[in-house]
């Protein structure tokens, strides 16, 4: 049964070919002579589009579903119906057909398959009973036998017919709202089993979508038998619609779709049933995996259940169509399931044919926290022997580690720009430094795990001790910096953590030979799975999300890329800044020669780190002096470009451009300069401007100094020194996983100490609190004991 739902015109004489067998719904009139003149057609092209599909080949990934043009969504019973499994979920359904919409406008074409009739009409046909019976009641035996009314089991074919011209009204209410046409159609199992139905089918269909109509497709509830007798509206199964997940799988195959979405009230397939301790999300399923799977029991609604959707599933993906199963009844999500799925991210089970060669990171995951944990029972002396021998690796290898560099630096000539091109190029020296770098860190971390804190007496043979330990898992995220990877690999190991590492593919040889060497030196002590490189194509936003398996996020890397991740982490704590914007205040007092040498380190260095200087503040009695023409000089030789700001252009009359924003990191050779009158309008600014990275006073005034130093409140604070110094390296950490502007756990560069959390240790005898109650044997004691030296050789 076929039904238009469109605001303009009619498109009957398009849609006649299926009307053979059925008729139009909502008041639409066929005339017999329209019939006869339909018959005459089966032969035009459109409707003998060959029925049988070749198996194409579906998508192998989630991230190439942006490419689906064709796409079925499927709305499972428990999606569409109420909790209380009488009625829609209207705002659930206004969601899902917005989606289905913005979809379709991006020149897509979609496809319905719906539940929904039978609710609809349950609702409607409950409210006439009750009507009935309370008119009658109230005739018969007065109002005090109101209570006692009982409301009959209905049957569901009676309610789908009462309910199917509502719900596509509703669907042509909510369509509207973004001009888009919907047409319904209705089939029966027998549809597909006659040669000429299918073909019509076939055919209306295509015509819908050349159309830009959205096809609604349903089971015709009202004449198809119930799946078990007296069933249908009692128990779990109130709502049935007999096929639904095949008839979705069917529709899809024949159809020649890219992408098929089933809806239920399950976030997807899971290795056990859902609720049970142990079930995890499968989040890619291949064939023949089904056979690990333990299958629940049904939705609360419908027929389906997870078994038959999954059989549908495969059958669809054998068809060539791609399938995710994914939840659209949560409310957290379902605004936006659809089109999330689309666009690549992980958002419930996908179905592939294609198994990856190399593990899954989840089960990368499990490896580094196995790892890391096996790491941390290692002796100080084992965890000091794997960085040595990394070090040792990176000169050793030199060789094979600059060819792989420059692969990377060949095919990304023309792609990225000079900053980014300086930051991912590897050379002898910064090998040689990085290796100096790990011993370092190998010699300082003989005693970090494990370290006694604190040590208190509670009681008479009861001992407390306060202990670092790692704190679990770490994914470090960063961009064109291969130089990155040794140094976060050495500063795990020595803290005894696992580890996640999501590099730049611009970077991809070289982070793949480096990290090969990391796990060479774990394995000489049996610890190779704790370092673990994410080669598959995982986007950074579903890495964020796995907060069961990661307890810290820590992003290298352009500010854009810190607050995406800042953004996209759920549940994740994120170490890091999000920009680097560094200022230079010159005071009244400062030296001319050391302003000079240290605005031209600070900016000139290495423009592209998140240490260089952006801002420099000039005490405005400096202006018009050999010491400020001397900076200018400097930054015109250097080729600087100057943005001024907006108390600076007020004093020139032909200034530089003036900066669009204070808040700026530029990364490049460009500079902001702006006049303070103070100290105080210097410290005022970097609060208003800056991103308590790194700030810097040059003075030789010492009270003025101390005066900066005291009041700025920054991450790193500097006296006559330049921004440049703000480094694990240079601090003498070995080398840091990353400067930390937050205020929690650890703030500027963060080094071995950073990567450490602790835990409590109590040693007792048969201690209970009650002993220490008012009239307990026990008293508290609370002494502090001493605590062991830390070993600073």
């Amino acid at each position: 049964m076929l039904s238009q739902v469109c605001r303009s015109g009619s498109f009957t004489q398009h849609l006649l070919p299926w009307v053979q067998s059925t008729t139009l719904s909502r008041s639409h009139h066929v005339q017999p002579s329209a019939i006869r003149h339909v018959r005459s057609w089966s032969n035009i092209p459109f409707i003998t589009v060959p029925l049988s599909r070749a198996h194409g080949k579906s998508f192998a990934h989630r991230s190439e579903l942006k490419h689906a043009k064709r796409i079925v969504v499927k709305l499972g019973s428990a999606v569409v119906t109420r909790g209380d499994e009488c009625g829609l979920a209207l705002g659930r359904l206004a969601s899902i057909v917005e989606q289905v919409s913005v979809l379709q406008n991006q020149g897509r074409e979609m496809m319905l398959v719906t539940s929904g009739a039978v609710a609809f009409g349950k609702q409607r046909l409950r409210h006439e009973i009750l009507l009935s019976q309370s008119v009658r009641q109230a005739l018969h035996s007065g109002q005090n036998q109101l209570k006692e009314m009982a409301i009959p089991v209905l049957e569901a074919r009676a309610c789908a017919a009462a309910g199917q011209s509502g719900l596509m009204a509703l669907y042509e209410a909510m369509f509207t709202q973004y001009s888009i046409c919907a047409a319904q159609i209705l089939v029966t199992n027998l549809d597909f089993h006659d040669e000429q139905k299918r073909r019509n089918l076939n055919g209306t269909l295509h015509e819908l979508l050349r159309m830009n109509i959205v096809p609604i497709v349903n089971t015709n509830d009202a004449v198809v038998p119930p799946a078990e007798p007296n069933s249908d509206l009692q128990g779990v199964n109130v709502i049935s619609v007999k096929d639904n997940d095949s008839l979705a799988a069917r529709l899809a195959v024949e159809m020649k779709t890219d992408l098929l979405i089933v809806l239920s009230d399950v976030e997807g397939l899971f290795d056990s049933p859902p609720g049970s301790d142990d079930a995890k999300l499968i989040d890619i399923f291949y064939p023949g995996d089904q056979q690990s799977v333990t299958f629940g029991t049904k939705s609360r609604v419908g027929m389906g259940g997870m078994e038959a959707k999954v059989k549908a599933a495969l059958w669809a993906l054998q068809g060539g169509t791609s399938v995710v199963i994914a939840n659209g009844t949560h409310p957290k999500v379902s605004g936006h399931v659809i089109t999330d799925i689309v666009e690549g991210k992980k958002v419930g089970t996908f179905f592939s044919e294609v198994k990856p060669a190399g593990p899954t990171v989840e089960q990368q995951g499990e490896m580094a926290r196995s790892g890391g944990r096996m790491l941390a029972t290692l002796e100080p002396e084992q965890r000091a022997e794997i960085i040595y021998h990394l070090a040792d690796l990176l000169t050793d290898q030199r060789d094979e580690i600059l060819l792989a560099n420059k692969k990377d630096l060949e095919e990304a000539e023309g792609r990225l720009a000079a900053p980014l091109l300086k930051r991912l190029s590897l050379s002898t020296s910064k090998l040689n430094s990085l290796a100096i770098g790990l011993r370092q860190i190998a010699s300082s971390s003989q005693d970090s795990v494990g370290r006694v804190l604190r040590r208190t007496r509670i009681a008479k043979n009861l001992e407390l001790e306060q202990v670092t330990v790692p704190i679990g898992v770490l994914l470090v995220i960063f961009e064109s910096r291969p130089d990155c990877l040794p140094q976060v690999a050495a500063l795990a190991i020595a803290s005894g953590n696992g580890l996640l590492l999501k590099g730049g593919k611009e970077a991809s040889h070289s982070n793949r030979i480096l990290h090969l060497l990391t796990q060479e030196a774990l394995s000489i002590h049996g610890v190779k799975q704790a370092v673990q490189l994410v080669n598959t194509r995982e986007e950074v936003e579903d890495l964020c999300r796995l907060d069961k398996m990661i307890d810290l996020i820590i992003p290298r890397g352009s500010s854009q890329l810190v607050r995406d991740i800042q953004k996209a982490a759920k549940g994740i704590p994120v170490m890091g800044h999000s920009e680097g914007i560094c200022h230079m205040y010159v005071d009244s007092e400062a030296s001319v020669d050391k302003a000079t040498r240290l605005v031209r380190d600070s900016k000139c260095e290495y423009p592209a780190a998140c240490n260089a200087l952006e801002t420099l503040l000039i005490h405005r009695d400096l202006l018009r002096t050999p010491l400020f023409d001397q900076i200018i000089d400097m930054l015109r030789v250097e080729q600087v470009k100057i943005h001024a700001g907006p108390k600076f252009a007020s004093y020139l009359t032909f200034s530089p451009s003036e900066v669009k924003s204070l808040r700026t990191e530029y990364g490049d050779l460009e500079l902001c300069i702006e006049v303070v009158d103070s100290v105080q309008e210097a410290i005022d600014h970097i609060h208003k401007y800056g991103s308590s990275h790194t700030d810097v006073i040059i003075t030789e005034n010492e009270k003025t100094a101390e005066f900066f130093l005291q009041h700025v409140d920054s991450a790193c604070v500097f006296w006559n020194a330049s921004t440049r110094f703000s480094d694990g390296y240079r601090f003498g950490l070995g080398a840091e996983v990353g400067i930390s502007t937050s205020r929690i756990h650890a703030r500027g560069p963060v080094g071995l100490e950073g990567l450490l959390t602790t835990k409590w240790l109590l040693r007792g005898q048969d201690h209970v609190v009650s002993d220490f109650s008012e009239h307990g044997s026990l008293k508290y004691l609370h002494e502090n004991l001493p605590v062991p030296q830390r070993n600073t050789n």
